[in-house]
């Protein structure tokens, strides 16, 4: 021990006593820092400055109109992305788009053609075409550009199609009124008619019991065939307006029909989304279930539950529109066609508030600090189960089942404003028989009874189309409720067209957030200048004690000069980590904790990169640069491990740059101490790992390759 103590003291004292040592050694210390703070400070906030990337935006668009109402999606775009600071667009033509792109003055250009707002409105046809925009980007200018400028056209195109869809459910949703307005203003009018036609068919006994007593009563017949007559032009005139109306219903119905089908995917969507949520009580119950194992952590499952509640909230709330989307579908059409679906949400609804529940009472239990009781995770489990079960069952029949349900729904409505045109039309048909009819009655009646058999061969024929007429509007009320129809037609169509443009929202929670892209990159950058601090101090100092006439055993040489690079590497790892919190202002939330990790990677890595250049010399600094290259990838401290190649994962749990940078983020983002334990463990094991290779193998192996050595310093071209 005391030639160890010797050794490193004499480097302090010559460190102290040699100024041109001294200059250098303040150097190798100060290096690291600038390293890493150059590249924290050129990554700061990338993201931040993309409203200076320039894209081309050229609009073409003629615009159209749909059912009436001008649309010109074209220039609706412009106007928006002239509000996006997000990208720098510049508005030109095609022709200066395209050069621009080609030449590298534009990242890329979006190309709004002339028949775009044309093809959105085709919404309405029975064969709609999709509009489309043409997206050009030149990808040999920059790696990320193209990929920050697709994120900005994917978001164009997803405004474009929320806000079409909610202005094409607005329209559909605003004819609904409008029909449904008039139906009901003209409804006194209707239910007259409607009246009138029943009257006839009921007295037309009295009619024919006229006839047949006329002999005896000529003058009473008279005057109830003149009643009759009186009526006939109040019945007509009812029945042409009657038929315009139900003609406008079954035009906005089948017109709309092809809309409304375009809801059963987004129904099925939002079903799909239900599932999700669905099994988020099943997370919660894997946490609780690992309740007593070290890695269990009741805030973690407390934070779990609350989150997993408010989503099943959510949940239940959006198949409570669902069901009363279907309810409403039945309603208008009749007959319990989706009383199923209807009655398996609502059953879904139940499990899904239940679960919520469940959740809440676990929540509490943790917020107590109790552990909450294992039936509430069995219930739990099996509430999940079901929910998910129920979904699952409903999705998977639903273009089987439930679709053509909604479909049929739809055609029964748009058959039942068939049928009661129909009916109508039939009427005005029918009623200038019954006119003549009549009025050849009254003409029989006066000339007197040399005319009534005539008459009474005549009757049966009138009362035979009354008494169609009247079952034809029978069956019609039988079927569907005109009260119904109208009170479905006349929903606010502001909020279904919002409704359906946008079903469901993302509530977005950041568990440990951390305000800007350079302090998140803070903790790489600062480990990797660690490393980079111990590759320069064996770059420039020798890991060889050299004294004439002094003679010292292969470990006390490697623990002598072991901790004069240890004592430097630690004054390296102070100014870095101190420089990162107080010069370049970077977010730490643990600032002490920060510097303490930074002092212990700095003495890790610094035990990892001398033992290698003690034992291998030259050798282990290139083994060094090997491992610094292997780690940049493979640590997974720019990118996710997942996103890169097989082999990166394969060596990433064996790189101490995996537990270096883990053991930074958590300073500082929030510690999470059993992270920080395994990184810690793991790190012991590096370090151990070096010591064990430096004791056992320096005196060996530098025996065996001083042959090798000094022939190499003799080329004079290697030191």
């Amino acid at each position: 021990m005391s030639a160890i103590a010797a050794i490193f003291a004499r480097d302090l004292r010559r460190l102290a006593t040699n100024p041109a040592a001294a200059v250098i050694v303040a150097g190798l210390i100060v290096l690291p820092s600038l390293y890493a703070w150059f590249n924290i400070g050129a990554s700061w906030d990338p993201y931040a400055q993309t409203g200076s990337l320039p894209v081309a935006v050229v609009n073409q668009d003629a615009g159209t109109t749909l059912r009436g109402t001008p649309i010109n999606a074209g220039k609706e775009i412009v106007t928006a992305l002239k509000e996006n600071p997000k990208i720098g667009w510049v508005f030109t033509d095609e022709a200066d788009a395209m050069r621009g792109v080609e030449r590298g003055g534009y990242y890329a250009a979006i190309l709004i053609p002339a028949e775009f707002s044309a093809r959105l409105a085709t919404v309405l046809e029975d064969v709609p075409r999709q509009a489309e925009i043409d997206y050009y980007v030149n990808e040999k200018i920059n790696a990320i550009a193209p990929k920050i400028t697709s994120s900005g056209a994917s978001g164009v195109v997803e405004e474009i199609s929320s806000r079409f869809v909610q202005t094409a459910n607005g329209i559909i949703f605003k004819l609904f009124n409008q029909v449904g307005t008039e139906l009901e203003r003209n409804l006194p009018e209707i239910e007259k008619l409607r009246s009138l036609i029943f009257e006839l068919e009921r007295r037309f006994p009295e009619i024919r019991a006229a006839a047949n007593t006329a002999q005896q009563d000529a003058a009473k017949l008279n005057r109830i065939v003149g009643a009759a007559q009186g009526r006939i032009p109040e019945v007509a005139k009812l029945a042409k307006e009657g038929t315009e109306l139900a003609g406008k219903v079954g035009d906005i119905l089948k017109t709309s029909r092809t809309a409304l089908q375009g809801m059963a995917p987004q129904l099925k969507q939002d079903l799909i989304l239900l599932r999700q949520a669905a099994g988020a009580a099943a997370d919660v119950t894997g946490l609780l279930r690992g309740a007593g194992s070290d890695a269990y952590d009741p805030q973690e499952t407390r934070k779990a539950a609350e989150a997993a509640a408010s989503r099943l909230d959510t949940a239940a709330s959006v198949a409570v529109r669902i069901a009363d989307v279907f309810r409403r579908l039945d309603s208008m059409a009749g007959g319990g066609r989706l009383s199923a679906p209807i009655a398996e949400l609502g059953r879904i609804e139940s499990g899904l508030k239940s679960q919520a529940a469940l959740l809440r009472q676990i929540r509490a239990a943790l917020d107590k600090g109790e552990a909450p009781a294992a039936a509430l995770a069995d219930r739990l489990d099996a509430l999940s189960k079901e929910s998910a079960g129920r979904l699952d069952k409903l999705i998977g029949g639903f273009d089987s089942d439930v679709a053509p349900r909604v479909d049929e729904a739809i055609a029964k409505a748009a058959s039942a404003a068939g049928d009661a045109q129909s009916v109508l039309s039939g009427a005005v048909k029918s009623l200038p028989d019954v006119q003549s009819l009549l009025s050849r009655a009254s003409q029989a009646l006066a000339v007197g009874t040399k005319e009534l058999q005539a008459i009474r061969a005549e009757l049966p024929a009138a009362e035979a189309k009354i008494k169609e007429l009247a079952g034809r509007i029978r069956s019609f009320e039988k079927e569907s409720s005109l009260r119904e129809l109208i009170s479905l037609l006349k929903t606010n169509a502001q909020r279904e067209s919002e409704f359906f443009a946008a079903p469901v929202r993302l509530k977005e929670n950041e568990l440990f957030p951390i305000p800007g892209y350079g302090s998140a990159m803070s903790p790489f950058f600062t480990t990797l200048s660690l490393w980079v601090g111990a590759l320069l101090l064996v770059s420039l100092l020798s890991a060889e004690v050299h004294e004439p006439g002094t003679s010292y055993a292969s470990y006390e040489v490697y623990f002598g000069r072991l901790f004069t690079f240890v004592a430097i590497s630690l004054l390296q790892s102070l100014l870095v980590t101190l420089g990162d919190i107080y010069i370049l202002r970077a977010y730490v939330l643990e600032k002490g904790w920060f510097v303490l990790f930074g002092l212990l990677l700095s003495a890790v890595f610094m035990l990892m990169v001398y033992t290698l250049v003690s034992v291998f010399g030259n050798v282990g600094k290139a083994m060094a640069i090997v491992l610094l290259v292997l780690q940049l990838a493979g640590a997974g401290g720019t990118f996710p491990i997942q996103l890169t190649p097989p082999f990166f994962q394969a060596i990433h749990p064996f790189l101490p740059f995996t537990y270096g940078i883990g053991m930074m983020r958590e300073a500082v983002g929030g510690i999470l101490w059993d992270v920080v334990r395994g990184d810690f463990l793991r790190l012991l094991v590096f370090a151990w790992g070096a010591l064990v290779v430096g004791l056992a193998l320096k005196g060996v192996i530098n025996r065996v390759a001083a042959g090798f050595v000094a022939k190499a310093k003799s080329s004079r071209l290697i030191h």
